[in-house]
């Protein structure tokens, strides 16, 4: 889901803005990583593997954040360099998801609905908090128009944790968790394979614009 969500520099027209932006930043990337942690905790505890495919989406943006805070004047190479280890992090624990689905099926474990609930509905308004703070700089670049997109992926997955925790407490069984669980994961595993082959084209067209600059460089230096 997050993979939506690249967030970089606003245009140039707007330096004045960029200490408001990285200030921004700097408080979006603190709430998506406290929601992350809670949601690890909570999913972890209360058996709900959809807080825990949930709680990749906080760890994506908290990476977003980061990395745009980062590399907020870097060169492209080093923003998809970056990127190729969120796309690594984000399919890594979606695989993980996905194994402790299937392991949970042959147990049958029934997550806490409570917990799933009022976590699910903490983190929507965490994530209406964050959009609602980024909406200033909507206009900076595609990248930051995304966020929008992104936003509204995220509490959607927040919105499903919530029916899911509904599912669990109305039927008694897991499988609501585990069928929203088992999508999330997908979601993530894809997702981290569109960052990656992004970030692979941009390498390699920085590696073809540094080819073509040093030519032209020879070409005239003779």
């Amino acid at each position: 889901m997050s993979h939506a969500c690249e967030h970089h520099t606003p245009a140039a027209g707007s330096i004045l803005n960029l200490a408001r932006y990285r200030r921004v930043l700097w408080i979006a990337l603190w709430i998506n990583a406290a929601m992350f942690g809670i949601e690890l905790f909570s999913g972890w505890h209360s058996g709900s593997l959809s807080l825990l495919a949930d709680s990749i989406d906080f760890a994506g943006d908290a990476l977003n954040y980061g990395v745009s805070l980062a590399v907020l004047s870097a060169a492209l190479a080093w923003r998809a360099r970056a990127a190729v280890v969120k796309a690594l992090c984000m399919m890594g624990f979606g695989a993980l998801i996905l194994g402790r689905a299937v392991w949970t099926m042959h147990t049958g474990t029934v997550p806490d609905s409570t917990t799933m609930g009022a976590v699910g509905l903490l983190a929507l308004i965490a994530n209406v908090a964050v959009a609602w703070m980024l909406y200033a700089f909507r206009e900076g670049d595609a990248n930051m128009r995304s966020v929008w997109l992104c936003s509204r992926n995220d509490a959607i997955g927040n919105v499903l944790v919530m029916l899911a925790a509904a599912g669990v407490l109305g039927t008694g069984s897991g499988w609501p968790d585990l069928l929203v669980a088992a999508g999330m994961a997908a979601l993530a595993l894809h997702g981290g394979w569109q960052v990656m082959r992004q970030a692979r084209r941009e390498l390699a067209d920085g590696q073809d614009a540094a080819h073509a600059h040093n030519s032209h460089h020879h070409g005239h230096s003779h």
